[in-house]
């Protein structure tokens, strides 16, 4: 692995904050962090720890020595030196002296000394940190040092490599047991220049940030080295279908059979989003002949588990022109890993002095023979997390099967991490939004009204796709997170089919639609030109249902249902003067919501309308609104607000009431009046 210090590069953060007041050692203690947090061959997400030990001066301007450590929620390649909180080095070596010390009391001890009362909590191996003489401790998760560790002897492997430069540290789950060993370990032979910790990781430490830094990339260097010389054959492959269904037909199939129903029967899925992933390396590993035992024998490293279960749902190859087939079996291996996920925690909670709570039984990683694999979370950033360790995996695991065998920590352990204590104080913490979990698909999603709807759903904690003929990228851009953007003409089939395909591969399926393309066309009816009317047609309908066959053929395959809107306007219920070429194809459309609540109800699909009037938007520009204010003599302002209640009506209005029939699962077939109050468009 090659180094990337720089003097240069050092010096320059040195001095940009030394203007802020931060001291030269904590300024190349985040130097060197980041330099670490920025290869994913050692630290993922967030794993790893850094520290340096220093002097600062407390909320009373006295100056007392401490430790800087990363603080939880810190990720290492981006961190600051708010990211570092200081905690009193004394009280934490003092610590040192106890025989036995509950995780939950670590954590208030570590919190009752930090020096800012609301910096975040220190890593959980701050006492490591603090344990060790050294001003700056480096640790990472080095795949290919966990290539090694991870063996039946992994111990004899990293003593015959490093000798007696580098401690051997046996597996010890995190936490204050694990610092006392790892201190005994060092004061055995303090001329070590750091440690390895069996099937968990890799420290190194130095007198100054460059030090410590330089010796991690030697030792992990030395790891690589060794992992490039005597490689057998990894993989032998299966055999397996001449060819393999893509991933926009698997993906729903996947994420459909791995939703969680609402036991009381109200139609909630507890719904993943899904994250997919090949290529060469992901191919190898998933096509090969011992899968299930190399595939399934447990994660890298003992945090993963938290973020990826302890090993991945494997399903077979899916055939081209034979999903069913796929479909039954994907059911079958779900409900088989579920059921033995269930008899592993019945297994373990019975050894508990104090009962655990369940987690959900779903897999994290789901393998799929010759095609890759798929991260899943309740969030495309969770699913991307489960992803990218997936990933690291593969890279350890096969490393691993190339010099030897590899070997996980014992189910017993693995437990003991995925129901932290610590871990689990953090259930039901937060409460989720109501569409956590669900991916929704807005068409003409940089207008006004799309745009302002997509925030709505975005906000209520779904994931969404912005699909525009164009605009999209930067609408996505202004939303931020996790959008996607597709450059879509929805009144072309093929078009449209491609950007559910992409949405499919991208986010795993699709749960909500809002068609909200359109344009108005104008002329009296017995006037205008048929190609007008046909163009309106074309967008104002064929484009909707176009839309919506491509949204249902999807949720049917996931069969959790979902949810079809459309922007119907009052067009489509009370028609205006010269506004026919407009007002046909709406109300066409308000026909096809109706048609599709009635045939796809037994599916759980609901089909709803928004019939909204008078929203500033790109059909009603400025000049439109001058005009019709001007010839009805009204002002723009009484003009927009010209209805039964007096108010402008915004597209902000219009998507709370598209959130809201996202949200009510029991309502279809409806039509929502937004329009501040009009009899003659209302319904009812």
């Amino acid at each position: 692995m090659q180094s990337l210090w720089s003097d240069a590069d050092a010096e320059r953060l040195v001095e940009r904050y030394a203007q802020q007041g931060v001291r030269r050692d904590l300024a190349l203690r985040v130097y060197t962090s980041r330099l670490l947090g920025g290869e994913p061959k050692l630290v993922l997400h967030g794993g790893g720890n850094t520290s340096v030990k220093t002097i600062v001066k407390d909320l009373l301007d006295e100056e007392v020595e401490v430790l800087c450590v990363k603080g939880s929620g810190w990720d290492m390649a981006a961190i600051e030196p708010a990211g570092l909180p200081a905690v009193r080095l004394a009280p934490l070596r003092k610590l040192r002296q106890r025989a036995v010390l509950e995780d939950e009391e670590m954590v208030r001890v570590q919190r009752a000394n930090l020096i800012d009362p609301g910096a975040p909590n220190p890593s959980v191996e701050t006492l490591l940190h603090a344990f060790l003489p050294h001003k700056y401790v480096d640790h990472t998760h080095s795949t290919a040092v966990l290539s090694l560790t991870d063996q039946p002897d992994g111990a004899e492997r990293c003593g015959d490599l490093y000798g007696g430069r580098l401690g051997l540290v046996p597996y010890i789950m995190p936490g204050f047991q694990l610092a006392k060993k790892a201190a005994e370990i060092f004061e055995a032979d303090p001329a070590v220049e750091g440690l390895v910790l069996l099937k968990h990781g890799i420290f190194t430490f130095g007198k100054t940030a460059e030090e410590a830094y330089q010796r991690m990339i030697a030792a992990v260097s030395l790891a690589e080295e060794r992992l490039t010389r005597r490689r057998s054959t990894v993989f032998a492959a299966a055999a397996l279908p001449a060819a393999a269904a893509g991933a926009p037909e698997v993906a729903p199939i996947l994420r459909g059979i791995c939703a969680i129903a609402d036991p009381n029967g109200s139609g909630a899925f507890k719904r993943f989003i899904l994250e997919f992933r090949s290529g060469p390396g992901v191919l190898d590993y998933v096509n090969g002949a011992e899968l299930r035992r190399y595939g399934q024998a447990g994660v890298a490293t003992p945090d993963h588990t938290i973020r990826t279960k302890n090993y991945p749902l494997i399903v077979p190859a899916p055939e081209p022109g034979r999903l069913d087939l796929f479909k039954a079996a994907v059911r079958d291996a779900v409900d088989a890993f579920v059921a033995e996920y269930r008899a592993y925690f019945a297994r373990h909670n019975a050894r508990q002095q104090v009962a655990k709570r369940e987690l959900d039984p779903m897999p994290r990683v789901i393998l799929v023979p010759g095609l890759g694999l798929f991260g899943l979370g309740r969030s495309a950033r969770d699913a991307k997390i489960a992803a990218d360790i997936a990933l690291s995996t593969i890279e350890t695991v096969t490393d691993a099967e190339a010099i030897g065998r590899f070997q996980s920590i014992s189910e017993a352990d693995l437990f003991d991490i995925e129901y932290w204590s610590l871990e689990q104080a953090k259930l039901g913490q937060t409460a989720e939004k109501p569409l956590a979990g669900q991916i929704a698909v807005v068409t003409g999603g940089a207008g006004t009204i799309g745009f302002a709807t997509a925030r709505a759903m975005s906000g209520a904690g779904a994931e969404v796709v912005l699909l525009d003929i164009q605009g999209a990228k930067a609408a996505a851009q202004r939303l931020g997170g996790t959008a996607l953007a597709i450059d879509c003409d929805v009144t072309d089939p093929a078009a449209v089919r491609r950007a559910f395909d992409r949405v499919a591969e991208h986010f795993g399926g699709v749960d909500i639609v809002v068609s909200n393309s359109g344009a108005a066309w104008q002329g009296r009816i017995g006037e205008v030109e048929d190609e007008v009317l046909r163009r309106s047609f074309e967008l104002n309908f064929f484009a909707h249902q176009t839309v919506a066959q491509n949204a249902v053929d999807i949720m049917l395959a996931q069969g959790t249902g979902g949810c079809l809107l459309f922007n119907v306007s009052k067009q489509a219920v009370n028609p205006g003067p010269n506004f026919g070429p407009y007002g046909l194809p709406k109300a066409a459309t308000l026909a096809l919501v109706r048609q599709y609540a009635l045939d796809y109800g037994a599916d759980g699909i609901r089909a709803n309308a928004v019939n909204a009037d008078r929203i500033r938007s790109g059909l009603l520009t400025p000049e439109l609104i001058a005009a019709r204010a001007k010839a009805r003599g009204l002002s723009e302002e009484d003009y927009m607000a010209g209805n039964l209640l007096g108010r402008e009506v915004t597209a902000d209005d219009v998507a709370q009431a598209f959130l809201h029939h996202a949200v009510a699962l029991k309502t279809t077939a409806d039509v929502t009046t937004v329009d501040g109050g009009n009899i003659a468009a209302a319904l009812r």
